[in-house]
Order: structure tokens, then sequence, then C-alpha cells
């Protein structure tokens, strides 16, 4: 066989084996408690829902890439309250061996903080890197055993950066 015609079998190979592949997308809901520590002189911990929804619309073998849509009410009853509303990249690893996801993520959007006491509230451009693990427990639930973000609002002439660590349950669809 010539050697061109033996680079066009494989590369023909090779897009059968990746395109059905990369056209299969998977959808996942999710709704999380987060924790977040914001850096504002009158804040502590505060708490609440995570909720959103990723779609991966692109697959190759172990990694996936689409994007996810998400929001946060936290401290909704409390004098600081961070709300999010965000959208990004979603990236994630899937080794098909263990029952595992971890995924990478960064978003950006608008953010609501109100820092109580008389320091008033704004609302404003919201970043978010973010990373995390799934573990499948059933087979189209997950279960996210923890989850890490760093973030940055600008309010206040400076920059508020609250860190959120978050567990929750991701609802794959078919």
């Amino acid at each position: 066989m010539k050697p061109l015609r033996r680079g066009s079998l494989i590369m023909l190979l090779l897009t059968l084996c990746f395109v059905p592949a990369a056209l299969h997308a998977q959808t996942g809901i999710y709704g999380e408690f987060s924790a977040a520590k914001v850096n504002s002189p009158n804040a502590d911990w505060i708490y609440g829902p995570t909720f959103g929804v990723y779609f991966d619309r692109w697959h190759v073998p172990v990694v996936t890439a689409g994007v996810d849509v998400r929001g946060s009410i936290l401290g909704p009853s409390g004098s600081t309250q961070l709300y999010s509303g965000l959208i990004g990249p979603h990236l994630a690893f899937r080794p098909r061996v263990i029952p595992i996801q971890p995924y990478v993520e960064g978003l950006v959007g608008v953010g609501y903080f109100n820092g109580g006491a008389g320091s008033g509230s704004d609302t404003e451009f919201e970043y978010q890197f973010l990373g995390g693990i799934d573990l499948t427990i059933l087979p189209r639930i997950d279960w996210r055993l923890a989850e890490f973000s760093y973030g940055g609002l600008s309010i206040f002439n400076g920059t508020l950066h609250p860190k959120t660590i978050s567990t929750g349950v991701v609802l794959r669809l078919p």
C-alpha cells in the first residue's frame, strides 16, 4: 500500500472514531449548597444555593467542552448578600476507568453585592474561575463532591474577591 493511501486510510478511521463522539451532546442540570468568604469589612461567611445548567457539545475521548450558565443567591436573608448570574466555557475530563469527572470553568457575568451595615450595594461586572470534581453515583446522577471558585466583582472603588466552596447534585440528561 502506498504511503499516501495508508495515511488517508488512517485519517478516515480516526474520523469515523471521533465524529460520532464529537456529535453527542451532554446536558447537566445541577443544584449546589454554597458557602462564600467575602473579603468585605462587615462580612463573614455567607451561604445559599447555586444552580445552573451545562451543555457539553464537543467530545473527544476523555475530554468534553461546552458552556455553563449558573446563578447564585448567597446570603439572601442576612445583611451581606451576593447574587450572581454567570456564563462561560466548561471543560471536563472523564476517565473511562473510574466514575469521576474533574472540570474547570472561566465565567463572566453580572453580580450584585450588598455589604450590609450601611456600606451600600452595587451591581457590577463579575468573573469567576472555578474547578471541581463530580462522582457518578447512579447512571444519570452525579454527586458534586467539591467545587472551589475564586472571583472578582468591581465595587465601591475597589475589587471584591469572594472565594466559594460548594457541593451538590448533578442530573445528566440523555
